[in-house]
């Protein structure tokens, strides 16, 4: 197996939820202090730092120098502060911007932030109006025209969507209702992925959300727009997750035995394709990729947290990644293959549906928890014996698919 030389050696996050009283330089100072003392490092030893973040821009107005504003305080100035937006994938983008640094030498020890509110109770218009820019806002008439008309045959004739939502989630229900024509997936299945996750946060005292919920209990919540019900659906949250990546070189300060190798790590972004050609998927590109720099295939991951905005996207997402065979996901996941005690365990954190969706810190907040599950950290949730972990951070939507999607491999 292949290594890029780069390590992870210190992770901190907040809780996730909605905290209307919390600031992003609050949430962002407590990642930061976590991050800090779980590698056991000084602010002193950071020589530069990354900072994602996508909802200050719209619903704060603070804008242009976002990470300088956050991290000042803590006392980061005069390094190299670089600020970071690419949809959901930002707080990825933001990682694989620090390894790239620490590769070409430029640094030997750098810090990495995803913080962000979206939760303004006074704003509730601007909230759901901050998701339809992830896409092309030119033609965003034409776009919902479009996902309207995607396989309308599969949806029942009684089906009322009554709930408030994201642009974002009648964008994966028309992928849903495709896959379904396609492959075969049931309503059910999505259930079973949504469970899961419910069932998984239980053990997780940072989500947003740590209450079991059966397959029943999925199926009979609010219905949002079809398939998907309430708890199909990632939250909107507010929060913040930290990591400290250092070179090979500067490993000898941190406990190595803890450090944990980013051994692949890739972004690629959408392109015109069929919508049913899904070897050219956004997803199964970037994980190509990924594994070629780590040396591995799908086979051989033991633990993912994958992209679920919607359940529909973990079991496109675990089909992109090698988990199981194209069209397969439904009935893979709805076997427990994903579930913890499974062959394959998938957001062991509870994923977006249930630990929560901060978007600009949601790349970050995977990493945390995959860094965690490698060191054997994880408590109730732990996946034993865990070696080699892959996330993959998607976001936006450009024509058929996401417009920007990282995968990340990291082994212990």
């Amino acid at each position: 197996m292949s290594g890029s030389g780069i390590f992870v050696v210190g992770v901190g996050m907040t809780p996730l939820g909605k905290m209307p009283d919390r600031s992003v330089k609050d949430l962002t100072r407590e990642a930061v202090t976590n991050a800090l003392s779980d590698a056991g490092a000084s602010v002193e030893q950071i020589q530069a730092a990354w900072f994602s973040n996508t909802r200050q821009p719209m619903l704060e107005g603070q804008n242009t120098v976002r990470g300088q504003i956050a991290l000042r305080p803590l006392g980061f100035d005069g390094i190299p502060i670089a600020n970071i937006e690419n949809a959901c994938a930002s707080g990825s983008t933001a990682l694989l911007q620090s390894v790239a640094y620490l590769k070409a030498g430029m640094a030997d020890i750098a810090l990495v932030v995803g913080a962000e509110k979206m939760f303004f109770p006074e704003k509730r218009d601007a909230m759901l109006a901050a998701f339809k820019g992830g896409t092309d806002i030119h033609a965003i008439e034409a776009t919902e025209l479009w996902i309207r008309g995607l396989a309308p045959e599969v949806i029942p004739d009684d089906v009322e969507d009554t709930a408030e939502r994201s642009f974002f989630m009648d964008v994966y229900a028309a992928f849903a209702r495709q896959h379904m024509k396609s492959f075969g997936t049931t309503v059910r299945q999505l259930a079973a992925v949504a469970a899961k996750n419910h069932h998984h946060s239980t053990m997780n005292p940072l989500s947003q959300y740590q209450t079991d919920m059966s397959v029943d209990d999925v199926l009979a919540d609010k219905p949002i727009c079809w398939p998907f019900t309430r708890s199909m659906c990632a939250p909107i949250s507010d929060g913040a997750a930290a990591v400290i990546v250092c070179n090979k070189s500067s490993l000898g300060l941190f406990a190595r035995s803890r450090a944990i190798e980013i051994r692949g790590l890739s972004l690629a972004s959408g392109t015109r394709r069929e919508i049913g050609d899904y070897a050219k998927h956004i997803g199964r590109r970037a994980a190509g990729q990924a594994y070629a720099q780590a040396g591995i295939r799908g086979a051989e991951v033991d633990v993912a947290e994958v992209h679920d905005a919607t359940s529909f996207a973990e079991i496109q997402q675990i089909e992109n990644l090698g988990l199981c065979a194209q069209g397969d996901g439904g009935p893979f996941s709805e076997s427990g293959a994903t579930s913890l005690g499974g062959p394959v365990p998938v957001n062991p954190s509870g994923g977006l549906v249930s630990k929560g969706h901060p978007v600009g810190a949601t790349g970050i907040a995977q990493i945390f928890e995959l860094v965690t599950q490698l060191r054997g950290e994880a408590g109730d949730r732990q996946v034993p014996g865990a070696r080699i972990g892959v996330a993959e951070n998607g976001g936006g939507f450009y024509e058929v698919e996401e417009a920007a999607t990282a995968v990340t491999v990291l082994a212990h």
